[in-house]
């Protein structure tokens, strides 16, 4: 499965499409030296990515408490308007 991302009009679409064998045998003849060279590379960024919590629960608490006090501004409005804008309208 290969997973594609481009951005038509501003927004982020990924496509999903099967790997053929041809395009795993490119994947395979790929130079050792530049695998070893990522892998060493990314090593460390890749161990922190697993370090980190997946949910800040502390920062969902206080973020929760501002916004019941009414210390964080939420615009319903906009926030639809997001919404719509990144997944688009059916119609």
């Amino acid at each position: 499965m290969r997973i594609t991302t481009a951005t038509p009009g501003g927004v982020s679409v990924q496509q999903v499409s099967e790997v053929t064998a041809a395009d795993g045998a490119k994947a395979a003849a790929a130079p050792a030296e530049a695998a070893e060279l990522q892998s060493a590379v990314m090593q460390p960024a890749l161990q922190a990515l697993r370090d980190l919590p997946d949910i800040d629960h502390e920062k969902v608490a206080q973020l929760r408490d501002a916004l019941a006090k009414g210390e964080l501004p939420f615009n319903a409005g906009k926030l639809a308007g997001l919404i719509q804008r990144f997944h688009g309208s059916e119609k």
